[in-house]
């Protein structure tokens, strides 16, 4: 049984800082997404199964840094400058490895989830 385990997460005030840390079972290439009430889920950032390539959706460019230690099993979504569009449930997302050491962004690229974690950011 795969196992994609969120932390972190929480109340900030707008400019401030968070950190979420998701740990998985094994090894995958790994995505978050974000999905506010009322709208659909939406990537954030994805990080290849090696660590070396790494995405972002254009909105939280320069804010967002994902990273992972595969040593652990865990991967974090360092979450500076917070808005209060950022304001969402977050989830972690887990694709089995294949032969491609991509990034994806579409949530039907992937096959675990977490159960999410919420981020509300104030203004």
């Amino acid at each position: 049984q795969v196992q994609v385990v969120e932390s972190g997460g929480g109340l900030v005030q707008a400019g401030g800082s968070l950190s979420l840390s998701c740990a998985t079972s094994g090894r995958y290439a790994m995505g978050w997404f974000r999905q506010a009430p009322g709208k659909e889920r939406t990537f954030v950032a994805a990080i290849s199964w090696s660590g070396t390539r790494t995405d972002y959706q254009d909105s939280v460019k320069g804010r967002f840094t994902i990273s992972r230690d595969n040593a652990k099993n865990t991967v974090d979504l360092q979450m500076n400058n917070l808005k209060p569009e950022d304001t969402a449930v977050y989830y972690c997302a887990a694709r089995l490895i294949s032969a491609t050491d991509g990034t994806y962004y579409s949530p039907r690229d992937y096959n675990y989830w977490g159960q999410g974690t919420q981020v509300t950011v104030s203004s």
